[in-house]
């Protein structure tokens, strides 16, 4: 057992995300195996650990009381699933809760609820409140009224890249975990872990018991979207790197493993674990995970090694090749690549109008176009945070 794995064995706070194709097996929901990995929670629960569940499915649930046989390509019709489906969706994990002593809440979540700072606050008081009391708070996107992770699952089948708020509950749970410090985030899917390659394409393919972090060389490794669901290993791998970058050590699994949580808990060799990375202050927190995203700068190949650099300069605005969305002076914009990837966030220094006009340009030229100067960067290093967001 590694001293990492030995760790697990402390975890006193806990956020299980079970995926869609955990809870869901050919359009039926997969009672025989939520019904097993409720127990093993009731039994950690029993323990004095305190569990928070974030479940997908409710899309699936809602096909299934609809009598869909597709999953709907509408984003409205979706939306109706879900709107349908959560309901039923809770009500198994109430009934299967309460027959285990234990009592379920509902929370569903929106983008604002995390970025705006006194509605996060309010949150976080409720679930700790909640966790307090010994009942276990079963989360999940509120998509009848927020698009995030529908659209993410557009943009898995071929559409072209959107900015999502959690982009599907791997996003969801990664946010939760650092917002209560949790200790550990187990991601539950419908493969054993993170692999060299995709294990269902290739039979060669080895699981990695333990990752020091997420960098590129994993994000090339995972490829693919959840064909029922909107994650993918690469959603999980992002979750991943946000949350361990915030102190939170992460586990993704099989969901269909017998006695999944308490044989990982224990220290046995389950999964792939990703290690913690150096917790951030919390200004900087606030900004990778908190904030809400106003807008985007664009910037070239130059600019991006000179921010994810071991200096870590500031962005200037000679390095900008575009600027999306609206957004003032003091806001959280995305840090993105030509391709539109995201690097990180930072609070900007000046609007979105004349972010426009200095792009390009060198700082010297700041007055000379907007009649005013502020600062020589768009972002300043001590305002930015790179990596995993």
């Amino acid at each position: 057992m590694t001293p990492a794995r030995q760790h697990l064995a402390d975890a006193h706070r806990i956020v299980v995300k079970l995926g869609t194709h955990v809870v869901m097996h050919d359009g039926e929901l997969a009672r025989d195996r939520l019904s097993e990995l409720l127990d093993g929670l009731a039994r950690l629960r029993q323990s004095g650990r305190e569990l928070l569940l974030v479940s997908s499915g409710a899309v699936g649930m809602g096909m299934r009381v609809l009598g869909l046989k597709e999953r709907p390509r509408s984003l409205g019709d979706r939306q109706a699933c879900a709107a349908v489906g959560q309901g039923h969706l809770m009500g198994v994990y109430t009934q299967m809760l309460a027959a285990r002593g234990l009592t379920a809440a509902q929370v569903l979540l929106t983008q604002e609820d995390l970025a705006d700072r006194d509605r996060a606050i309010c949150l976080r008081t409720t679930l700790l409140r909640l966790l307090e009391l010994g009942v276990v708070p079963v989360l999940n996107e509120n998509d009848s009224v927020s698009v995030a992770e529908l659209i993410e699952y557009q943009r898995a089948q071929g559409a072209p890249p959107a900015s999502t708020a959690f982009g599907d509950n791997d996003g969801l749970s990664a946010r939760v975990a650092v917002a209560l410090d949790a200790d550990l985030l187990v991601m539950l899917t419908n493969v054993g872990g993170f692999f060299t390659a995709n294990p269902k394409s290739d039979p060669a393919a080895a699981r990695i018991p333990e990752l020091d972090g997420v960098d590129e060389a994993a994000f090339a490794r995972a490829s693919g979207g959840s064909a029922g669901g909107t994650g993918g290993m690469a959603s999980k791998l992002a979750a991943a790197a946000l949350a361990s970058s915030e102190g939170t050590a992460v586990l993704i699994a099989g969901g269909g493993e017998a006695r999944v949580l308490e044989r990982a808990l224990g220290g046995e060799d389950l999964g792939t674990l990703v290690t913690v990375a150096a917790r951030r202050p919390a200004r900087l927190r606030h900004i990778a995970v908190g904030a809400r995203r106003r807008g985007a700068l664009v910037v070239n190949e130059g600019a991006l090694a000179a921010l994810t650099g071991q200096k870590k300069a500031s962005l200037l605005p000679i390095g900008v090749v575009g600027v999306e969305g609206t957004f003032e002076q003091g806001d959280v914009v995305e840090i993105r690549d030509g391709s539109g990837r995201v690097h990180g966030r930072g609070l900007v220094n000046y609007g979105a109008d004349a972010c426009r006009k200095l792009a390009g340009r060198h700082s010297d030229d700041i007055d000379a176009i907007l009649g005013w100067r502020g600062y020589d960067a768009l972002i300043t290093r001590d305002n930015l945070v790179m990596g995993a967001v």
